[in-house]
């Protein structure tokens, strides 16, 4: 149970990080004096960037596998009986 606890921990530490990395970011590339609206898409960028990181992690690791909002079609085995009468017949036309 520790172990799952400190994988919560680490990607809400990193999740974290990357709201304030991203805000401190755009607090400095956006020219001041900053307004009301500044910061609202500021923080607006940087809630935008936590939650894509949030998806992305628990993609790769939690819900992991190629097949996580589809379903691959299964192949059917090929039966050997059919594929020697498909050659049979396909020679001696």
């Amino acid at each position: 149970m520790e172990l799952r606890n400190n994988r919560v921990l680490t990607l809400a530490a990193g999740v974290f990080f990357v709201f304030v990395a991203v805000a401190l970011a755009f607090t400095q590339v956006i020219p001041g004096p900053h307004t009301a609206v500044d910061y609202l898409v500021i923080g607006t960028a940087a809630t935008f960037a936590a939650l894509l990181t949030l998806f992305v992690l628990l993609m790769k690791t939690w819900a992991g596998g190629p097949e996580v909002f589809y379903k691959l079609p299964k192949k059917e085995p090929k039966d050997k009986e059919t594929d020697q009468e498909t050659i049979r017949s396909s020679t001696s036309a």
